[in-house]
């Protein structure tokens, strides 16, 4: 009944839009199919759609306006990319350095500050311009380094851009001027017929040979009470140590490298891997080894024939600097690292992206130093700091390693 009702009064207001067409256009059989309320609820909705359809004929349609899709930001051209002797720099956008936003800039100010103090050609105008930064905010210096300074993504010429991160830092050590009680292991400053015998005495040469021997008389700057302690300096490069002086004073000086006797390198890790001795080659696991093995210590030793030698370096007052590294300036823990001079050269501010199981590294750090097992493209060695924490990273550290360089535009 409802239906009805409402299809009289629409039935008198349709003669403006002719609904008589629109009924006579239903057939009979569909009047009857559909039944008389069907059949005029049908005519009412075609009649509805007559009325609309004229109203819209007889005013004038809005414009149809599509909505403008928003332009992206487009990075600006890309330089092309940079050959080194031993790999190939390929220009990158900023946002592609993981962590770039989080990184915290003021820590690795003060090591790029330190590589100002000796600069490349490169990075002399530069210099200035980051003093003047030194005390500004990380936003500050963010916009800066997008503003002058171009990322390249370091790669090997067959364009692989993963590589090797390993770790290195300074030992603290205990030692005696003099030989005494377990103080019995020396070591040396170069000897004087270093420079005409090259290569010198291999190490088990040094410890055996009476020539070699004679030629280290009076050489020992003084002595620790452990081998291995003695190796660990020997491969890190030098080391702070806690010296007793024969007065009973006791001081903190660092022995720094002063060269080699131009032996080959060979990882004793390595060795002990290669003969299924162990499993564990970092520096702890070495150690386990010795603690089980204690009569193989000098054979141990003597499968690396490469020696150090040292000079010692008084230490000024108050904080204590890093040590030097390649490019001749104190290394910052955390914020420098050791490259391959034919990768990448000294003073460089390099992105460093790493994960692992030691730690996760995405920062700004400066290449500074270099080693004789640090070779190839994307390689480095991460200077972790002075001390026995940074002895058990640096131990332990061995992951993948991805690199940028930050290059003047």
């Amino acid at each position: 009944m409802v239906h009805q009702t409402m299809a009289i009064r629409m039935t008198s207001a349709s003669k403006a839009s002719s609904n008589n067409k629109v009924m006579a256009s239903l057939s009979h059989k569909t009047v009857l199919r559909m039944g008389l309320a069907r059949a005029v609820a049908a005519a009412l909705t075609l009649g509805s759609i007559g009325i609309v359809g004229s109203l819209s004929g007889c005013s004038s349609a809005p414009p149809v306006v599509s909505p403008q899709a928003p332009t992206a930001t487009q990075d600006p051209p890309l330089p092309p990319p940079i050959s080194q002797a031993k790999s190939r720099w390929v220009a990158v956008a900023w946002h592609e350095l993981p962590g770039f936003e989080q990184d915290t800039l003021p820590e690795a100010w003060p090591a790029w500050l330190r590589s100002c103090e000796r600069p490349t050609h490169v990075w002399q105008a530069r210099c200035p311009e980051l003093r003047r930064l030194n005390e500004a905010s990380p936003a500050t210096r963010r916009e800066w380094l997008r503003e002058k300074l171009q990322p390249y993504r370091v790669e090997s010429h067959e364009a692989s851009g993963e590589g090797l991160l390993t770790g290195y830092y300074e030992p603290l050590l205990e030692a005696s001027r003099r030989p005494q009680g377990r103080f019995t292991v020396p070591l040396h400053a170069a000897p004087a017929t270093l420079a005409s015998r090259k290569p010198w005495f291999t190490r088990q040469e040094i410890d055996t040979n009476p020539q070699a021997r004679a030629a280290l008389r009076g050489k020992a700057l003084l002595y620790l009470n452990d081998p291995v302690d003695a190796m660990v300096l020997h491969i890190q490069g030098s080391g702070l140590v806690r010296v007793s002086e024969p007065d009973g004073r006791v001081r903190t000086v660092r022995l720094a490298f002063a060269g080699t006797n131009d032996q080959p390198y060979k990882s004793i890790g390595r060795w002990l891997l290669d003969q299924n001795y162990t499993r564990d080659a970092s520096w702890p696991g070495i150690k386990a080894w010795i603690e089980r093995n204690p009569s193989r210590v000098q054979e141990l030793l003597w499968q690396n024939p490469r020696y150090v030698f040292f000079r010692e370096e008084a230490l000024p007052a108050g904080d204590i600097p890093g040590p030097k590294g390649a490019q001749g300036v104190p290394l910052t823990a955390g914020r420098s690292i050791a490259v391959d001079p034919g990768s990448i050269p000294y003073g460089t501010p390099v992105w460093l992206a790493s994960s692992g199981p030691q730690t996760s590294l995405q920062r700004l750090v400066l290449a500074q130093d270099t080693g004789t097992a640090i070779r190839g493209a994307v390689r480095a060695d991460y200077y972790a700091g002075s001390g026995f924490e940074a002895g058990e990273l640096a131990g332990r550290l061995k992951q993948p390693l991805r690199l940028w360089v930050l290059w003047p535009k």
